[in-house]
């Protein structure tokens, strides 16, 4: 009878997983001079920090972190009319509708850089990608059609301001990587092959779809699982999810987790409360030492009265990014 009613009460107890071990924090630092402030991209090129702001459409920000808090330092870009990626009419019309209220019609909300530090953009908004060379004008990418058309028909690309969100590049420039945000997410790849943009096979390496629940101190509401940033180091994809407060390392062939860090702890103490009922890191860079984590704050002020964009640079884990946490 004990041995029946002890596997009862084993099949009846929820499974609880494990806590994610937390990332340690080793600096803050606001960032002054963004026009249109909403830092949403950070990327790293040969040592100097770039950033764009998802209501600045012809800024590119490279950042001055000689001090604790940094300078933003504006670069003009000329840009070229946008391409047709395929993205449906609506969503386009839908994203200049709103650019008219807050502004930025191209609504850049990453950006990465290859090895030769050519910058590369993704616009949510019109879901293309727009090279920044070194030297020369900026082009927009010829990425194929199918790239969204997959995606849509996956359940991704599906509804406004749920676009793409990240974006990462190799070093050589040949392989580029897109996290589509959320309701579903999923991560997409395309290659340059003989000067042209395209899909070996399906474009999608993952979609995911469900819910993860905010923390108490943002509110506890379930959200959709959404991707916010992506960071390639030493062949792994890194992801800013942004609702469940952490980051995960995943694998370049398929997309699957492998391991995952939290940044909770630090994120969601007292003074770094914003009133706003949904998570606010929207920017990811991982490197050898650690990860820079940036805060796209809407203009809100937090707890402590800071209303400037926030770059938190966390230590990399105990062992490193490929150990098990």
């Amino acid at each position: 009878m004990r041995g029946w009613l002890a596997a009862l009460l084993m099949i009846a107890a929820p499974v609880f997983a494990a806590p994610l071990p937390e990332l340690k924090l080793l600096s803050e630092h606001p960032v002054d001079d963004m026009i249109g402030g909403n830092l949403s991209g950070l990327a790293s090129c040969n040592g100097v920090l770039w950033t764009v702001s998802d209501r600045d459409d012809a800024i590119l920000y490279s950042l001055d972190t000689k001090q604790t808090v940094w300078k933003a330092r504006q670069t003009l870009l000329d840009i070229p009319p946008v391409p047709d990626s395929g993205l449906p009419l609506t969503l386009r019309s839908m994203a200049k509708a709103s650019a008219l209220i807050r502004g930025g019609n191209l609504d850049f909300e990453g950006v990465t850089c290859d090895a030769a530090g050519n910058r590369y953009l993704v616009s949510e908004a019109y879901a293309s990608v727009l090279k920044v060379p070194v030297n020369g004008a900026p082009v927009w990418l010829d990425l194929p059609k199918k790239l969204v058309q997959e995606a849509q028909a996956a359940g991704m690309l599906a509804h406004f301001n749920a676009i793409f969100e990240g974006i990462a590049i190799n070093a050589a420039g040949d392989q580029l990587w897109l996290a589509a945000e959320r309701d579903n997410r999923g991560i997409l790849i395309a290659h340059l092959n003989k000067g042209v943009w395209q899909c070996t096979g399906s474009c999608i390496l993952r979609v995911e779809s469900g819910e993860d629940v905010l923390p108490k101190e943002v509110g506890g509401q379930p959200l959709p699982k959404d991707f916010a940033d992506i960071s390639l180091f030493r062949g792994k994809l890194y992801a800013l999810e942004r609702a469940a407060y952490r980051v995960c390392r995943r694998t370049l062939e398929t997309g699957q987790i492998e391991a995952c860090w939290s940044f909770a702890k630090e994120a969601l103490r007292p003074n770094r409360l914003y009133d706003q009922k949904f998570g606010l890191t929207e920017a990811l860079v991982v490197d050898e030492k650690g990860a820079w984590i940036g805060v796209d704050n809407n203009f809100g002020a937090r707890a402590d009265g800071e209303k400037r964009p926030i770059v938190w640079r966390f230590a990399a884990p105990e062992g490193g990014w490929s150990g098990k946490p």
